[in-house]
C-alpha cells in the first residue's frame, strides 16, 4: 500500500494568504497541517511509502519540509488554478511518475485536518474484500453538506449513491476527501480520465467507481476539519491552540 497526499491546488478562498504560503503547510495549533497527516499515516505499518504531490508553485516550500522526513514530494509541474491537473489528474500522476500500477492506494486531502484513527479505517476497508472505501462524517447541517460529496449507504456500509456538491443535499452524511483503493479500482483511473471524465474533485471518481464496484463508507464521529476559507482556518487553529496549552486568538496569522 502506497500513500498519495493531495497538496496540488492552489486555494483561491484563502488568498491573499496562500498567495505565498501551501495551504497545507499552515501552522494549525504551532504544527503545519500536512504534519498531522503524516503523523495518522505513518501509524499503518503496511504502507511503504508516503507520497506528496504538489504543484511547481509550492515544490520549494514542500521540498524544504520534506527534509529530513521519509515523504516522497512530488511536482506536477503546473503553476495556475487555470492549467492543474485536478485532484484525479494528479492521483494518475503520481502513479505513473512513481510506478504505483499494481499498488492499493491511500489518498487524502492534504487539508483534512482529523483526530480518528487510520489504522482502524484501514482495519474496516481490509474487512470489505476486494473494495474501495471512503472516509465519511454526519455534518450535521443540509447547509455544511452542499459543500461536500454526500453519500447514502445501505445496511452493509456500502455506497449506492454519491452526489458532489448537490444544491439540495438528500442528507448531511458527508465524504471527508480520505479513501482507500484496491489497486484494481486505481488501475480504472486511467480510463476514467482518458474518458474525458472530470480531473478534479476526487470525490467525482468515486461517484464513478460506486456505479461499477464495491465501495463502503466507513462512519466515524471524532472531530474534523476540512479547512476551505478563513473562518475554518481560524477555528481549527483556536481549537487545536487550546488543546497544546496555547492561547486563542482572534484572527490567523502564520507562525
Amino acid at each position: 500500500m502506497n500513500a498519495i497526499i493531495l497538496a496540488a491546488g492552489y486555494a483561491t478562498r484563502l488568498r491573499p494568504l496562500t498567495d505565498t504560503w501551501a495551504k497545507e503547510l499552515l501552522p494549525i495549533g504551532g504544527r503545519p497541517i500536512i504534519d498531522r497527516i503524516v503523523d495518522g499515516l505513518s501509524a499503518v505499518d503496511e504502507i511503504t511509502a508516503i507520497h506528496v504531490v504538489t504543484n511547481a508553485r509550492k515544490a520549494a516550500g514542500f521540498h524544504a519540509w520534506a527534509e529530513g522526513r521519509d515523504v516522497i514530494v512530488h511536482d506536477d509541474g503546473t503553476a495556475s488554478n487555470e492549467d492543474r491537473l485536478g485532484a484525479i489528474g494528479d492521483m494518475q500522476f503520481v502513479i505513473d511518475r512513481a510506478g504505483l500500477d499494481d499498488d492499493d492506494l491511500l489518498v487524502i486531502a492534504g487539508d483534512n485536518l482529523f483526530e480518528y484513527s487510520v489504522p482502524e479505517f484501514v482495519s474496516f476497508w481490509h474487512g470489505k474484500g476486494r473494495a474501495s472505501a471512503v472516509a465519511v462524517r454526519d455534518v450535521g447541517s443540509l447547509e455544511l453538506a452542499a459543500q461536500y460529496g454526500i453519500v447514502a449507504l445501505d445496511n452493509d456500509g456500502r455506497v449506492t449513491d454519491f452526489v458532489e456538491k448537490p444544491a439540495d443535499p438528500p442528507s448531511t452524511l458527508a465524504a471527508t476527501a480520505t479513501y482507500l483503493f484496491h489497486r484494481e479500482h486505481a488501475a480504472l483511473i486511467r480510463g476514467y480520465l482518458g474518458d474525458g471524465q472530470p480531473g478534479d474533485q476526487p470525490g467525482r471518481f468515486v461517484a464513478w467507481l460506486q456505479q461499477r464496484r464495491p465501495v463502503y463508507g466507513w462512519v466515524f464521529d471524532s472531530t474534523w476539519y476540512d479547512i476551505g476559507n478563513h473562518e475554518q482556518l481560524l477555528e481549527a487553529d483556536n481549537q487545536m491552540r487550546v488543546a497544546a496549552g496555547l492561547p486563542a486568538r482572534d484572527t490567523y496569522a502564520p507562525e
